[in-house]
């Protein structure tokens, strides 16, 4: 019997923009793929490629930016070989997107209702009373109360939270089974981020839909993950399940990041934080050693010699670096980074 197909599977994606100080490498060679019912988490400070890779995957780069992949595949469809038009009709059907800020994704001249609706009768799911009563059961499932009026508001009559809430209905309109969530919670007050979190898992639960959630807090990282990516200057630098992300991490890189996070109970008030010193290299040009190395307080010789493949070393698990397995790490679980997220 044939293992189910990842619903989402992309190898060797890469984004280049050109640019007047010539070609910036946003994105190289990413390779990732997500089950129906799954939540990969990608998670790197910001610039590391998150969005870029996620507006790849759905046809929204910026006109300068050139994309390439091995494969780029959603439910078995090639995405990349898709005209302009078949692309667009996948979007907001069979994959959609929450963005960071729904006051500047949402359409300021048009009702809430107005933008539900659309989606629902331009990709033929049924008539104009059917896409109402849709957006209406939407709106209450997501927890927005006096659905019915809140559909005649404007985005900017809603509060922030509101808005996401009524952006996480609206991806959900067509039932797709790709949902791609970019930091969804970062204009948010911190209580409301925990309540789109909650609402995002449930409904992720009960459609069965492929999660991918872009984020950069590794607490959220802890309480959604199935799966995590680590990504740094454009490339990934670890894979593999959360709780061995956590608890053993094999990049500087993700050991540099878990050290940013207090652990109650053992972090002093008061204490200073790790940090990560340096800066993110440059992007423009071709890749000649690891991208890391100039930050990296374990870098040795070889890593300046040449670029650091992706090693895989188990099933799932995968890290871009030449520190021989087995060096000690500063190993935190993933109950700790959720503890400090709370």
């Amino acid at each position: 019997m044939s293992e189910p197909q990842p619903v989402l599977r992309v190898e060797g994606l890469s984004v280049a923009i050109d640019t007047p100080s010539g070609t910036l490498r946003a994105v190289s060679d990413v390779d990732l793929h997500v089950d129906r019912g799954e939540t990969l988490c990608i998670v790197g400070e910001s610039g590391c490629g998150k969005t870029m890779t996620s507006l790849g995957i759905m046809g929204l780069l910026p006109r300068r930016a050139r994309l390439s992949a091995k494969r780029l595949e959603l439910e078995g469809r090639d995405l990349a070989r898709l005209s302009a038009k078949d692309r667009a009709a996948l979007r907001g059907d069979r994959m959609a997107m929450i963005f960071q800020d729904p006051m500047t994704s949402l359409n300021p001249v048009y009702t809430i209702g107005n933008q539900m609706e659309e989606i629902y009768v331009r990709h033929g799911k049924g008539n104009q009373k059917q896409a109402r009563e849709r957006a209406e059961y939407l709106l209450h499932k997501v927890g927005i109360s006096a659905a019915s009026s809140r559909l005649g508001q404007y985005p900017h009559q809603l509060s922030g939270g509101l808005r996401q809430r009524a952006m996480v209905a609206m991806t959900l309109m067509c039932e797709p089974t790709l949902i791609i969530a970019d930091e969804p919670t970062t204009a948010l007050d911190v209580t409301i981020q925990a309540q789109i979190l909650h609402l995002l898992d449930d409904l992720q639960r009960e459609y069965h839909m492929a999660l991918i959630l872009i984020t950069h807090d590794l607490g959220v990282v802890a309480r959604m993950a199935d799966r995590v990516i680590v990504m740094y200057a454009g490339q990934v630098v670890e894979t593999g399940t959360a709780e061995e992300v956590f608890s053993a991490p094999r990049h500087p890189y993700t050991r540099g990041l878990l050290d940013c996070i207090p652990i109650p109970g053992k972090t002093r008030p008061g204490a200073p934080l790790g940090s990560i010193p340096g800066m993110v290299p440059s992007l423009f040009g071709p890749i000649a050693s690891c991208q890391f190395r100039n930050r990296c307080p374990q870098a040795f010789a070889d890593c300046a010699r040449a670029p650091v493949p992706l090693r895989e070393t188990g099933p799932g698990r995968a890290d871009r670096c030449l520190l021989p397995l087995g060096t000690p790490a500063q190993p935190r679980r993933a109950s700790e980074a959720l503890g400090a997220a709370e």
